[in-house]
This record gives structure tokens, sequence and C-alpha cells, in this order.
């Protein structure tokens, strides 16, 4: 066998590979014994196996045999000799300690127990250092040198707390606009919602089982405008039929197309779900035809209601983009406004060209943030996860006129110092292609943000609706949504529309308390929720669960930035604005709230909970 090429002549069987091991810790150990009398003044005396942060032989060992392990150079703090943990196990060892306190056999590995974080393994120590120095005679004097880390310092020279672990239902969430007081209102929500998840201690009783004749009733009464009057002292409005016919008016809402066997809302990435479904229009070009000059009647009926003020607004969702068309007086204009988001530049070139008069407002506010008057901390902009650099969103925030002045202005500037120099003439100027060119660029970075939302104001909506109707990139001309006419969702009938309800479901649950379980009652609602319907279901929840309730909100995200305000926060209302929209079919105190400025922002509401008659919410 020792023939054989490649063999090693000092290879050992395993028998003699562990003799040899136990004879190698035999003398390491009467090695550290001899050491630990002879030097008293050493510092791993005491601690045997310990060895220091860099790598090394053990603390006391004069002599590194062959066979020895060699440290971990990557170990943690908490394996060194300076750590806490072997502080706590050297004083232990040093003198007669307290029952108890036993030195480990082994070390823990080289993270410490399993398990533990670095902070309880840190409060650990800190609870059997706080039993030794309470116990007499045995006595322990701390201190820490000073190359100790930043975390050793921590744990001993304050208390540390320990922190309180949150449960999935109270992780606080990172808001960028919250009520810190209790209201009697909240911020008008202009975003549409997929899902509203209602928790209560007080049953949903009300909203199950609705008879034929209370679904009826409440049909004819969204129908006719009529809203039953509630009382909050009625000691038996859970069993009240006014009740549940007011909960099935809240439900009602009003879609063109409506296909039953599609999902026509969401539509912005609704491909997967709509992946698969029957499409007879997707090749036939007759019907599309027909489907879009169905269409096309059916946004003229709801922009025609929307200046008589008989509709408050409309939702026009495409598989691109979705805008909100708003009667004069809603959010506290003048006028009738719509806004569109997202865009893009060719979008946003398309409409310049058909003479469509629009403006960025948050683009604008960040301009106007960053003036020449203001500090360096309004001027810092808001954290989006865009991506973009500060002064790339700057320079493409204006519109198209200001951003190629501000690009003249710029290269007027730099030739002007190229002439003091007197090198102008080695430098070539770039063209107004050129120039061109880069203005596109910039103003393409704001494509499919928050910030591309568009505002148009005044009779240019008009104009825009006019543009959507002819606008061949309406509707996708391949894929599951190819031929498919846009989703309008109305408050209010008009000429096309299918009547639909938004889907209801309550379910009993036991939720864990300190001291057992509690029932908690939830109340569920799936659909296309728009503003009207969220209002008028937290009216009926103040009443019967007695003004304690809290709600989940799911925002469809690419609507949450509809909750741009059309006119400057600081501009004080218009007296009047509100007029003429007692008729548009919405409980008169919706109306109010929806006449309210809008505070939210590019933000959309995500909790709101109500409180012994008081709101407070987070977005």
């Amino acid at each position: 066998m020792s023939e054989h090429a490649g063999y090693s002549p000092s290879f050992k069987r395993p028998a003699d590979t562990l003799r040899l091991r136990r004879q190698r810790q035999r003398s390491r150990s009467e090695v550290l014994t001899s050491g630990g009398c002879s030097s008293g003044a050493s510092p791993g005396g005491a601690l045997s196996g310990i060895r220091p942060f860099s790598p090394g032989p053990l603390l006391g060992s004069a002599v590194r045999t062959g066979g020895q392990k060699r440290r971990n150079p990557f170990a943690s703090i908490e394996n060194t000799y300076n750590s806490p943990k072997k502080r706590a196990v050297e004083d232990c060892q040093g003198g007669d300690g307290p029952a108890g306190c036993k030195p480990p056999v082994e070390a823990e590995g080289e993270n410490g127990p399993q398990g533990l974080s670095v902070l309880e393994r840190g409060l650990c120590t800190r609870r059997v250092l706080a039993e030794t120095h309470s116990r007499e005679p045995f006595k322990v004097e701390l201190s820490l040198p000073e190359d100790d880390s930043l975390l050793e310092r921590e744990l001993f020279s304050k208390q540390t707390a320990r922190p309180h672990i949150y449960l999935d239902s109270e992780v606080p969430a990172v808001t960028a606009a919250a009520s810190d007081t209790p209201c009697t209102q909240f911020p008008p929500d202009w975003s549409l919602k997929t899902r509203l998840l209602f928790t209560s201690p007080r049953p949903f009783a009300w909203a199950e089982n609705l008879k034929a004749q209370e679904e009826a009733q409440g049909l004819v009464q969204h129908c006719r405008a009529t809203h039953a009057n509630l009382l909050s002292h009625n000691q038996e409005l859970q069993n009240s039929p006014d009740l549940r016919c007011a909960f099935q008016q809240s439900l009602v809402y009003w879609q063109h197309p409506s296909l039953p066997w599609l999902p026509l809302f969401p539509r912005i990435g609704a491909e997967r779900k709509l992946s698969g479904k029957s499409a007879p229009w997707a090749q036939d070009e007759a019907l599309q035809q027909s489907l879009m000059s169905e269409w096309c009647v059916s946004v003229t009926s709801l922009y025609s209601l929307l200046r008589a003020r008989l509709c408050p607004y409309f939702y026009l969702c495409s598989y691109q983009f979705t805008v909100l068309f708003r009667a004069a007086g809603l959010s506290g204009t003048r006028s009738i406004t719509a806004l569109l988001s997202p865009t893009t530049l060719g979008l946003r070139e398309a409409m310049r060209s058909e003479g469509i008069e629009f403006m960025l407002p948050l683009v604008e506010e960040k301009r106007k943030c960053r003036g020449p008057g203001s500090t360096g901390q309004e001027a810092e902009p808001e954290p989006d996860g865009s991506g973009a650099e500060p002064g790339e969103e700057e320079h493409s925030a204006g519109a198209p006129e200001d951003s190629g002045e501000d690009v003249d202005e710029d290269d007027d500037g730099v030739f002007s110092w190229l002439e003091e120099m007197g090198v102008q003439d080695k430098i070539k100027k770039p063209n107004s292609a050129f120039i061109k060119l880069r203005k596109e660029h910039s103003e393409a970075r704001l494509d499919h943000k928050p910030e591309s939302v568009v505002l148009v104001e005044g009779p240019s909506t008009f104009i825009l609706l006019n543009f959507l109707i002819n606008c061949k990139s309406l509707t996708a001309v391949a894929g599951p949504q190819a031929g498919l006419p846009p989703t309008l969702l109305a408050p209010v009938a008009f000429r096309g529309a299918t009547l639909r309800t938004l889907k209801a479901r309550s379910v009993n649950v036991k939720t864990q308390v300190r001291n057992g379980f509690q029932d908690l009652h939830s109340l569920e609602i799936t659909g296309p929720v728009m503003p009207h319907a969220l209002h008028a279901l937290t009216l009926l929840l103040r009443q019967t669960q007695q003004g304690s309730f809290s709600a989940g909100l799911y925002t469809h995200e690419p609507t949450a930035v509809l909750n741009t305000a059309p006119c400057p926060l600081g501009e004080p209302m218009q007296d009047g604005v509100a007029q003429g929209l007692e008729g548009c079919g919405l409980h008169p105190d919706t109306v109010q709230q929806l006449t309210g400025p809008a505070t939210l922002g590019k933000n959309a509401l995500r909790q709101l909970q109500m409180k012994d008659y008081c709101y407070m919410w987070k977005s």
C-alpha cells in the first residue's frame, strides 16, 4: 500500500489520531495550570480556553502546538476576553461566588447561546452582576477599558429598557400624514379602494342576510336620492329595517362596461386576472367599434351630468392611467377639474399638441418650495422612492416652456463665462436639437411616477374629454385587454351604465388579550370603493357601533396621487362653491366632506379609527 502513488507515509489511523489529540489536551491543561499558578497577574490565567480578539495562541499558553485549532479571525466581540459574558465568568471563578454561578465547561459557540440576541445576552449578564453585588461577602468591581466596544458601554453605562415587541396588528406604520388629535371628521380621500375591513367589539348582525324587501327599498332610495333619518339613540337600531336599507344604499355604484365574466376593476396591471378569459371582441373589429361607440355615449352623458352638477365626480380607468373628473365646488374649486395619472412624455406632448392647458401640481409645489426665499430644510425633497436626484427632479419640474427657458439661460451663462476666459471659439456650442433632446430627457424622468400627475381645469376639461374619445392608444391593441374600452365608475346613473353593488361579508373572530380572549367582529367590503361609499359607511358605523370602530383601507396604489390639491392649500375657500350640489344624489354630510380641501397630497388613508365619536387616521 505504501507503494501507491500519492500515498503519504505520515498517514495515521483514526485511533492513533484520537490518541494524539487526547495527549495534546492533557499537556495543554498542564501548561495552563502551571502558568496560572506562577503568574497571578496574567489576565487570562483564570480563563482557560479563551483567546484574545486577534488571531493567536490561547492566553497563558507559551507554545502553540501543530494540532491546535487556530482562532477564527472573524469572530464577534461576544467571544473576546473583554466581553461582558466572559467578565462575569471570570468574576465567578475568581472567588467564592454565589450559588448558581457556575463557570461553563465549554464555550457556547462563536455567537454565544443559541436563540438569544446581543441585547438579551447583555441584559442577562447585567442580571447576574446585580445578584453578585447584592450578596455578601462576594463583591465584584466592574471596570471597562478604553478599547471596549460601544455596545458594551451602552449596556453597562445606563439602564437598558427591554424592547417592546409589537404584534402584527400593532406595528406602527411610517406615515406621511396622520392626525395627532381626534377630529370629528376625516379628510376626503379621492383614491379608489379595493377593500375595506371594519372591526368593532359590537356585532355587525344588521349587515347580514338582507331581506328581499329591504334590498329593493335600498335600491329605490338610491335611485330616488332619498336618505333615511337614523336616530343614534334608538335602542332597536340593530334590528331596524331602515338601517338595512341604508346599508344596501351605500353599496350601490354604476359602471360601464359591465361584463359578468370579466373583472373590469382595477385595469392597471390586470393582465394576469384577465388572461384566459373569453374575449370575443379581440379579433372582431366590428365588435370593437360597437363597444367603443357605446362607451363614447356613456362618457359624454357623464360629462353632461357633471357640468349640470347632477353627478359629483366619475372615474375613467384605462389600462395605462386613471382620470378623475370632479364637478365645480368639490375640493374648493370654482370650475370642473380633472386629474390624470400616471402620464408619460408622449401623452403630455399629445395633450399639448391638442391645445389642452395643464399643469403638474406636485412639480410646481416642489419648485415653489425650492424658491430663492426657501430654507434648506424646505427645499429638501421628500423621499418618494423614485431614485431620481433632487436636481434632476427640479430641472424636469415645470412646464416645457419654462424648462426650455431654464436650459437657454444656463447655456447663456456657461458661454458668457467661456467668453471671459477667451476660449469660446475652441468650444462648439450645442445646437437647438441637442438642447431640445436634453430637455425631453429631463422631462421623461417623471414618467410613470406620482409627480407626473396632470391637472386640467375649466374649459380644457372638455378638450381633454374629446382627446380621450379620439385617442387611439386609449385601448390596448394586444394582450387580454385588447379592444376593451376603459371602465367608467360613477356614484349616480348615466346612459349605458349597469347598477352594481359592493360585496359585504361579516365574520366573528376571537382575539388574544392579556387576560384571555375577546370577541371581535369584522365587516369586509370588496369592490371599487369610491369616496362617497367610504363616508356613507362610516356614517352608519358611527351610530350602530356607538362611536367605536377601526378600519383598514386597501388603496389602489395608482390612484393615491389623486388626492393632490387642485389649488394651493394656503388659498382660502371660496364662499358658495358648493351651491347646486344638493341634487347630486349624495348624502348632505358626504357632500360637505367632499367640498373640503384635499390635504393628503400624493398619499391615501390607510387606517381609520373612531373612538368616542372622534376620528384618528394614518396615511
